[in-house]
């Protein structure tokens, strides 16, 4: 039975839904999911004010919520969700970690699985560091592809804190895959790193002349 938080935030989503925005959501995700069709500064807005009057006090009821929400069709309440874990930074702890990987590999796409990184992931291990390792490493030998991309990913925002070592170990563990995904990862993670040390970018791509031509072409798109 859905709890009552999330059968009230889809009351307020159902009162916002429109049906030509939401086909276009539907059909820019390939018709994966269901849209209520609302636009993303709208959804925010209200999902901000609702979070605010709806507060939350232990991660179990915010780890029940949230798969709660994942369960509803609607790609918005996944987004709900996400979002909702973001904002609630203060309860994070190690029992988050399931939690992140839970979210990675249920309803799966680039939409859901990069927003749970910019919203929860890369700002959680910069939090707690001393998981990053035992993590992240995991998710790389992982047969998941989203878990991959995500050990790839997860220092896009960190600039001069990356860790060059790991980024370059990871990226050489998944260099041979074939999954768009993956090989998009790592043009991508290479090309934001690169704004903070473009030399040792180019170095490691004349160092790695089996990446794939679209994760060269991606790494080096603004050089």
């Amino acid at each position: 039975m859905a709890h009552p938080y999330s059968i009230a935030i889809q009351k307020v989503f159902t009162a916002h839904k429109n049906a030509t925005v939401a086909k276009g959501a539907k059909a820019y995700l390939l018709h994966q999911f269901e849209f209520y069709g609302i636009k993303t500064p709208i959804r925010r807005k209200l999902s901000k004010d609702f979070y605010k009057a709806n507060p939350i006090s232990t991660h179990k009821e915010l780890t029940a919520l949230i798969k709660d929400c994942f369960a509803a069709p609607q790609r918005e309440m996944h987004y709900f969700a996400i979002e909702l874990l973001g904002y609630h930074k203060k309860l994070w702890s190690k029992q988050t970690i399931p939690l992140m990987e839970w979210m990675i590999t249920h309803h799966s796409w680039w939409d859901s699985v990069d927003s749970t990184n910019s919203h929860v992931i890369g700002k959680f291990f910069l939090q707690f560091p001393e998981y990053i390792k035992p993590t992240t490493s995991k998710w790389n030998k992982s047969k998941n592809k989203w878990l991959q991309r995500m050990s790839i990913l997860f220092q896009l925002m960190y600039k001069d804190k990356t860790d060059t070592t790991l980024l370059a170990k990871y990226i050489e563990n998944c260099a041979l895959e074939e999954d768009f995904f993956i090989r998009k990862a790592i043009g991508w993670a290479l090309r934001a790193y690169a704004y903070t040390d473009a030399k040792w970018v180019k170095e490691f791509i004349k160092t790695h002349p089996h990446l794939s031509n679209l994760s060269k072409r991606e790494a080096l798109k603004h050089q």
